[in-house]
């Protein structure tokens, strides 16, 4: 028998750190990290996002499919925020091109790496928006003097990735998957059944109602699959959720040109859940 103890760093209830006591919902933080926001979950939306590109939402109201407003939002958002032109662009003398920011390209590296700078800055953009804190980068995050923390913000204010309007390139992936969600209700219901491989958990244990049903404080975003089989190709320890699809940022239909593609991968909304672990 596998003792999950060893696997699994205790916190006790409290976490010190939760989140912020302002964000751009217009609910309270503790709320949305709880799992009662997760039991009975509300219409989020990212203040402003929807009424400052109103044209988006109107074009995207045509759409017949998934397919064919994705197709919409990826060339909006390559015209609005001039990915075609950086493309474009010729070197200067010394070969350099500036370098956009992409939202793709956060995406494309999140999954190569959920610790380097360009995943601080989406844990940045959900501090800044949700205002759920990170708990991990690199090392657990237990405190704002500690080591993890400092690499944090260094990471997540690197200029290579913190630029082009990057953090509004990301309300709008929230705002369009949250809009196809409600839309064409895909994926299907109000929650989803999601998994995560693990090899040793970095996330801390809030409650255990046994062995292995607990409530885990996740990171303010992390990575999850739809196929069990595949989480369990990640680690020995598979931990399963009930997801509420307002605390979807990405899933694997949302665009048709990505990377993630043959990953089955959602990007979740982090916060306390209460999980399933098995071996």
């Amino acid at each position: 028998m596998v003792d999950l103890n060893d696997a699994i760093p205790q916190c006790g209830r409290n976490i010190a750190l939760t989140g912020h006591s302002t964000n751009l919902l217009g609910i309270s933080t503790a709320f949305l990290a709880s799992t009662d926001f997760n039991e009975h979950p509300c219409e989020l939306h990212i203040h402003g996002t929807r009424e400052t590109n109103a044209g988006l939402f109107d074009k995207l109201a045509e759409a017949q499919t998934v397919a064919q407003a994705g197709a919409l939002f990826q060339d909006y958002m390559s015209l609005v925020f001039g990915f075609e032109d950086e493309q474009r662009l010729k070197a200067d003398a010394q070969g350099r091109r500036r370098f956009r920011s992409s939202y793709l390209s956060l995406l494309q590296d999140w999954s190569f790496d959920s610790n380097n700078a360009q995943s601080a800055v989406l844990k940045g953009w959900v501090e800044s928006r949700f205002g759920l804190l990170p708990t991990y980068h690199k090392a657990p995050i237990s405190g704002f003097t500690t080591k993890a923390w400092m690499e944090y913000i260094q990471d997540k204010m690197n200029s290579r990735y913190h630029n082009n309007c990057i953090y509004l390139q990301l309300d709008l992936l929230y705002e369009f998957c949250q809009w196809v969600a409600m839309r064409f209700n895909t994926p299907a219901g109000s929650h989803l059944t999601l998994y995560r491989g693990v090899n040793k958990l970095t996330d801390c244990v809030q409650e255990k109602n046994d062995g292995h049903r607990m409530i885990l404080r996740l990171n303010n975003i992390v990575s999850f699959t739809d196929r069990y089989s595949r989480a369990s190709e990640f680690g020995d320890y598979i931990i399963e959720a009930k997801v509420p699809k307002v605390k979807l940022l990405f899933f694997n239909e949302l665009l048709p040109r990505h990377t993630l593609r043959g990953e089955s991968e959602y990007l979740v909304i982090g916060g306390s859940y209460q999980v399933q672990i098995s071996y």
